[in-house]
């Protein structure tokens, strides 16, 4: 079987390491448990792995968030992937930090990336992995908090959080979404 897992983000040295890139950042973190590295591709930047018997095709997109679809689109199509078995790592400033929701479905939340993947697939009935940023800024802050960096205190915890997203997307593709789902929300 085979995966493509989305890490959303954007490109360039000015958003590395913030809020809104917690989807490279997990890519990243699962590429390097398995000994990979990322090749520049057509709209992103993609690593391939195998996990057991399962081909996984790691994508962090170059489209920039907002235009996220134009890669999963593309990437979905030239690998073969069916829609169950993509899976989209996203920040969501609903969740409190470094909680994991994953979700067979569900509706965009106001995110543009998760927005625009839906537009250029057709339906919102794609996989998510949601990953918890929290949400402690002033009103009418949100864009420079999304596109901020983590807290001292929360930049010492990501690892912990970051490897439990990267054992989420493993339990995802070696055992299913609802066993993923079991598993890791509320974890």
């Amino acid at each position: 079987m085979k995966y493509l897992i989305v890490g959303l983000g954007n490109i360039g040295a000015e958003y590395q390491g913030t809020r809104h890139n917690i989807g490279f950042t997990v890519l990243d973190a699962l590429a390097e448990a398995s000994n990979t590295s990322f090749t520049t591709g057509r709209y992103g930047d993609i690593a391939r792995m195998r996990l057991k018997n399962q081909q996984l095709v790691l994508l962090k997109p170059s489209t920039y968030m907002n235009l996220s679809g134009n890669a999963v689109r593309y990437w979905k199509e030239q690998e073969g992937v069916d829609l169950d078995h993509i899976l989209v790592i996203v920040d969501d400033i609903a969740l409190p930090f470094g909680a994991i929701r994953i979700k067979p479905s569900g509706s965009d939340a106001g995110h543009n990336g998760l927005k625009n993947i839906a537009q250029m697939l057709g339906t919102n009935a794609y996989p998510r992995l949601r990953f918890g940023i929290g949400n402690d800024f002033p009103r009418g802050c949100q864009i420079d908090y999304v596109l901020g960096h983590f807290t001292l205190d929360q930049r010492q915890q990501l690892p912990t959080r970051v490897d439990v997203a990267v054992d989420a997307i493993k339990e995802f593709c070696l055992a299913g979404i609802q066993r993923a789902m079991n598993t890791f929300n509320n974890k």
